[in-house]
């Protein structure tokens, strides 16, 4: 149907319930804070091997640091502006920051403890010792004592604060060794601020055996050659954390890219927002550096352990394979593993192997990544259109890429190779500006056509457009995707993705991306919900259109996968929804405002959550538009087949109404079966799932006695192996599997006639 005007469908609206309530909704730091606890127990939880349960002691100090550096660090910077606005959950600025930190220090204490009773002894079990100096022998003390004048005191420079000096800049989450130091017929006790050097290993080798001591235990045990001819009275581990949150303002600005070299020089002198300190610390230490940098006692975390857990990431490179998961590596598209690249040389013209093009035309083809590998897909599909003669154009839209981006190179090849090439850089990626800056500079530098972004939008659409002369004809190839053109995080993330031929989309993509480089965002598009100017109001139609669906009587379903739930008027709309009777399943990675299973307003909505080995990142949207009752009467024209989506949006009001996105709909029938199979494999997880309670805690679900166990990400690496060489696609068709859930239902003959059979 059109997207740019959809007909109305008046609110269901339920008697006695003000959907305004602020009981109805979470708090989104709260409900962020919720998911980093469920990351935090794949810490915990002893049925992960034991070096993937280090992988994720690192991650969940990665995820907390973001986390204080752009939500904690907003939220000051409001409170000292003076803001006092509630939010939709009746939350000030001053009480969310209290309490976020009620909230973050005890998942910090667990964090540590974790460490030090758990996974150290743990790991000294299994022969991966990670010692205190102290525990160290007299020659193996002696060789560290070397190391540390070889190979570490050169690299530091103590920073001294008294009288001749000023208190030092300390660098955001940079790992710090406060010491204090007395000389001779001093008055008072001098403060050394010494940076932990970055650069080094943090774990030392000791000998040859997986031993090891850190390095800023080394440095503290050895500053008498650091520091001569003082006293050292004592000493203290500590870390910062800064302010992200920069203002900048775009309306202003004179130029975009001198605007975001300026944020980031902001940003490296920002405000501290939290400081994390060893257990302990000398008083003189702590007040120090709580007067100097101007902290409240809430934003000072006393921790026992290392506090930066970042470096210990490391552990899991060691060939230990039996305290790991089983390996994985990404496998070929079956619809492209007999379609090889071909070589685009004239002398070659009856090549056995077709190329991607030829494969597309075939049929859309709905990549899944980790499991399909990115290189022989996405990254295929832009080398490719780089080296072929009939490919007149390539369009792409680019919000983070790798540092040594294929991507990037196959964009510059295409404009060598004579190609109209056009590419959006998003600059306001938050922690990925200097990348994306250098990025637009090489582009620039090869003649490149380069959009910068949207005054007062980020554009965070994931989209690729390929023009193809063919007999003739212009024809269009576009891939849609949910996650970013970043061959790196393809290894670890799971998003989705569809190449199509599809002339329709291909001329959306025409018109979005002209639009990224000209004077405004269009609002006519053919297919594609692109935000902020159709994806709102579409979703709101189709929502309406399933309450509608169920007052009538007739079975109506929603069934979401995405990352995060907080606008508060889709979350209106799902209750009015739910009390008028639709079964609601929505997979949250993270974020949710909403709160299911509350009496007579969200009794049909679930909430439910994966964390895994692999991020969960894809983005798939499922109306069932009255397709089991496909025979009534009183359908309208557009009602009786469902609806599926997939792409770049969550439904957060930052997606909905400040970013440029884009979801594509999906009508091949076979890749529909797949996306239904996906979600339903999702819903019957008994190993990673959590499913939500009304008051914002989760429960991790188990196997019940005798049960067999459903592991999402498991069962779709084994599907993915056995799909490699078949002819077709089978992969991840519910006819292997039983599960309880019922999305499962609808038959290919109503699943929407005339769609083309060719997964």
């Amino acid at each position: 149907m059109p997207t740019d005007d959809p007909p109305e469908i008046e609110p269901h609206e339920p008697s006695e319930v003000d959907l305004s309530d602020p009981d109805l909704y979470l708090n989104r730091e709260l409900s962020e804070l919720a998911f980093q606890r469920r990351v935090l127990h794949e810490t915990l939880d002893d049925r992960n091997p034991l070096l993937e349960r280090v992988r994720f002691l690192a991650i969940v100090t990665r995820n907390l640091d973001e986390f204080v550096m752009k939500r904690v660090g907003g939220l000051k910077q409001q409170i000292e502006a003076g803001v006092t606005d509630r939010t939709v959950d009746g939350r000030t600025p001053l009480e969310q920051w209290k309490e976020i930190h009620e909230t973050l220090h005890p998942m910090l204490e667990r964090q540590a403890r974790c460490y030090a009773t758990e996974l150290r002894p743990a790991l000294a079990e299994r022969g991966i010792e990670i010692v205190a100096y102290d525990q160290l022998g007299t020659e193996e003390q002696s060789r560290m004592r070397h190391h540390f004048e070889q190979s570490i005191k050169p690299t530091l420079t103590p920073l001294s604060f008294d009288p001749a000096h000023p208190f030092p800049f300390i660098s955001n989450r940079s790992l710090s060794l406060a010491v204090l130091t007395r000389q001779s017929g001093d008055n008072g006790p001098t403060f050394t601020r010494i940076k932990i050097p970055p650069n080094r290993p943090r774990l030392v080798e000791v000998g040859d055996d997986p031993r090891y001591v850190l390095v800023e235990d080394v440095i503290r045990h050895n500053l008498d050659i650091l520091l001569p001819n003082v006293e050292i009275l004592d000493t203290a581990l500590f870390r910062l954390t800064r302010n992200a949150e920069v203002r900048r303002d775009e309306e202003v600005a004179e130029d975009l890219i001198d605007m975001i070299e300026d944020v980031l020089e902001q940003r490296r002198f920002a405000s501290v927002v939290r400081m994390e300190i060893e257990s302990g610390a000398d008083p003189r230490i702590r007040s120090t550096l709580q007067e100097q940098l101007d902290l409240k006692e809430r934003e000072i975390y006393d921790l026992d352990g290392p506090i930066d857990y970042r470096d210990f990431a490391s552990l899991v490179e060691l060939d230990r394979p039996e305290l790991k998961r089983d390996p994985w590596e990404p496998t070929s598209h079956p619809r492209l593993a007999d379609s090889q690249p071909k070589a685009f040389d004239e002398t070659q013209e009856d090549l056995p192997n077709r190329n991607i093009f030829q494969a597309i035309d075939e049929g859309d083809i709905l990549l899944h990544h980790p499991y399909h590998d990115f290189g022989e897909t996405v990254q295929r599909f832009l080398t490719e259109a780089a080296n072929d003669p009939n490919v007149l154009a390539v369009k792409a839209a680019i919000y983070r890429t790798a540092s040594d981006s294929q991507v990037i190179q196959s964009l510059i090849e295409a404009a060598e190779n004579g190609k109209q090439v056009a590419v959006m850089v998003e600059l306001k990626a938050r922690f990925d500006e200097q990348n994306n800056l250098e990025w637009v500079r090489r582009l620039e530098e090869n003649g490149i056509h380069v959009a910068y972004g949207t005054i007062g939008l980020k554009t965070h659409t994931k989209t690729a457009l390929v023009v193809r002369e063919e007999n003739e004809e212009v024809n269009l190839y576009s891939h849609v995707g949910t996650g970013n053109y970043h061959s790196e995080t393809a290894k670890g993330y799971v998003d989705l993705g569809l190449l199509t031929a599809d002339q329709d989309i291909g001329q959306d993509l025409v018109t979005l991306f002209n639009s990224f480089t000209g004077p405004g965002l269009d609002e006519q598009f053919r297919k594609l919900l692109v935000a902020p100017v159709t994806m709102r109001s579409m979703f709101t139609y189709y929502i309406r259109r399933e309450a509608r669906h169920a007052k009538a009587g007739r079975p109506a379903r929603i069934v979401v996968k995405i990352n995060g739930l907080e606008d508060p008027g889709i979350i209106e709309e799902l209750y009015r929804a739910s009390m008028a009777g639709v079964d609601i399943d929505l997979i949250v990675r993270d974020i949710c405002r909403l709160r299911p299973g509350l009496e007579n307003i969200s009794e049909t909505i679930s909430v439910h959550s994966v964390v895994g080995r692999f991020l969960e990142h894809s983005r798939i949207f499922y109306f069932e538009n009255g397709a089991r009752a496909a025979d009534s009467d009183d359908l309208n024209e557009d009602e009786g087949h469902p609806e599926y989506y997939i792409g770049s949006a969550d439904w957060m009001t930052r997606n909905l109404d400040n970013r440029v996105e884009a979801v594509t709909p999906v009508q091949n029938l076979d890749i529909r079966r797949q996306l239904k199979f996906n979600l339903e494999l999702i819903l019957a997880d008994n190993r990673l799932r959590w499913t939500m309670n009304a008051d914002g805690s989760y429960d991790q679900q188990h196997p019940a006695d005798g049960e067999t166990m459903i592991d999402t990400q498991r069962i779709l690496m084994e599907e993915t192996r056995a799909a490699v060489g078949r002819e077709g696609c089978r992969m991840w068709l519910a006819t292997d599997y039983q599960f309880d859930s019922d999305i499962l239902v609808t038959t290919p003959e109503n699943d929407n006639e005339g769609v083309q059979n060719s997964g």
